[in-house]
């Protein structure tokens, strides 16, 4: 005979003897009862001068959750045992929802959904962004590629919207609405078809309904992996409602928001941001995990998550971001299968602007040949247009200095003249060469880059253009070893 204990005080022991197991009957214990909802009539990131209950987010779900009472089986005791085993462990597992629970129980609520489904993010991803299954699966929601589609998620070369934290609640949200409506409100139903599919689990209900068998999910035969899936949802729900109960002491987290959005102009990149505010970048990079790369894309208007905190140092009229975010541009080696139309497509130019940048009479590339793209297509990422300009009447070198917006000095450096040459009618001088522009920022720069899953050092190497050995001496690496999630420095040419 095996005794399972919950805590140190006995709230449910289970008996196995032989191959019968009984349950306690736990029916006459007190649950909570579900309180009346509370209106909470806020936008539910943005947030300035707002105040709110501080109200503990555990509380919240208590006060307002579809709670029913259940039979709780052996292998959910299972899942709860885990839990219980370490507590700390399990206060750092619910820490881990800080940043974005708030928001996700809001959606929920604003589309009358049970709260209680803020958990799944929890068996999902322990709330990490960054997370990637071995099936693909991306982000807290673990939205596959097919399904993030449906819901609006898109994917470009700058951004992952299944990474990104809000974008992917506000899908997830979507998604469950049609589960629930689906499977006629039986949020058991809905879980197991967000983790099984919804075809799957149709499947089975006309399965039962041949055999005249019931179609609730506690009388569906379905797949282990769905089965246990509902079972870890029931025990997480089940200690953080009733955790006076199991003795559970839950972490501290207000319910009021921990971010906000904010807007900026043009493209940022993250290490600027975090700067200004003086966060960590890795900070900045898990509440904005939707930007792949090292900058947000190149748009007339970038949006950020900030901690609330950090508002009125944003709103600060000495604030340098501002005018000081345009970025310059990126080396492109042609490999097999590229063309101007799929590379502006990747880098969101155009492909005039990249045969203009170039100096393409045609459209036509020649493998390992370098392009230089621009990061964005702002008025100051102009580049010089001409290599060369032909002396007409009237120019002279302060005139072609102001005229292509470049140094006097470098205009005589270029053609190997002095101040006091006189120009020749029709004489050619050098504005520039093939990929020289005339941002003065055009030289190396560090830039931040967060690991995803796949990585290695050849891979990102080869996406920025740069060495592997370069990569490991800015940051002191002993050996290739990449975790995802991690951040880590490139020097890339900015030309």
């Amino acid at each position: 005979m095996e005794r399972l204990i919950l805590k140190n005080k006995l709230f449910l022991v289970f008996f196995i003897l032989g191959s019968c197991s009984t349950i306690p009957d736990i029916s006459e214990k007190k649950f909570i009862e579900p309180a009346d909802s509370i209106a909470v009539d806020i936008e539910p990131v943005i947030i300035e001068n707002v105040q709110l209950d501080p109200k503990n987010v555990w509380e919240y779900l208590k006060q307002n959750s579809n709670y029913d009472d259940v039979d709780i089986n052996e292998r959910t005791i299972s899942y709860m045992n885990r839990h219980l085993s370490n507590l700390n462990i399990f206060e750092d597992y619910l820490n881990k929802s800080e940043y974005f629970i708030y928001h996700v129980i809001n959606e929920l609520e604003k589309e009358n959904l049970p709260l209680e489904l803020a958990l799944i993010p929890f068996i999902e991803s322990d709330y990490d962004p960054f997370s990637i299954s071995s099936s693909g699966a991306v982000g807290i929601w673990q939205f596959m590629p097919t399904t993030g589609s449906l819901f609006n998620l898109n994917k470009t070369w700058w951004n992952e919207d299944r990474h990104d934290p809000f974008k992917s609640t506000i899908a997830a949200v979507g998604y469950f609405s049609y589960l629930l409506e689906r499977f006629d409100g039986d949020i058991y139903l809905a879980v197991a078809a967000y983790n099984g599919g919804p075809t799957y689990l149709d499947r089975q209900i006309r399965r039962n309904k041949r055999k005249g068998l019931e179609t609730d999910f506690w009388s569906l035969n379905l797949s282990t992996q769905s089965t246990e899936y509902v079972y870890k949802f029931i025990a997480l729900r089940e200690l953080i409602i009733k955790s006076e109960q199991y003795d559970i002491q839950l972490p501290e987290i207000l319910y009021e928001p921990r971010v906000a959005r904010i807007e900026i102009p043009g493209q940022v990149e993250i290490l600027t941001i975090s700067e200004h505010l003086d966060l960590k970048p890795e900070l900045i990079y898990k509440l904005n995990a939707g930007y792949t790369k090292w900058a947000s894309a190149p748009t007339q208007m970038s949006e950020f998550y900030i901690p609330i905190e950090k508002l009125e140092v944003f709103n600060n009229p000495s604030n340098p971001i501002n005018g000081v975010n345009q970025i310059n541009w990126i080396s492109h080696s042609v490999q097999n299968g590229d063309n101007l139309w799929s590379l502006a497509r990747k880098y969101d130019t155009e492909v005039s602007i990249i045969k203009q940048i170039n100096y393409l009479d045609k459209d036509m590339l020649s493998l390992n040949m370098t392009l230089l793209i621009p990061l964005s297509k702002s008025e100051s990422n102009n580049f010089i247009p001409i290599e060369m300009h032909v002396v007409s009447e009237g120019d002279t070198l302060w005139g072609l200095a102001a005229k292509y917006n470049v140094d006097i000095k470098d205009l005589q450096r270029m053609n190997d003249i002095s101040s006091n040459t006189y120009l020749q009618l029709g004489q050619k001088l050098s504005i520039g060469n093939k990929n020289i522009h005339r941002n003065i920022e055009s030289r190396k720069r560090t830039i931040l880059y967060s690991v995803k899953q796949g990585d290695n050092l050849y891979k990102i190497a080869d996406l920025f253009d740069v060495s592997v050995e370069s990569i490991k001496e800015i940051n002191k690496f002993k050996n290739s070893n990449l975790n995802p999630g991690q951040i880590i420095k490139v020097a890339i040419r900015a030309f």
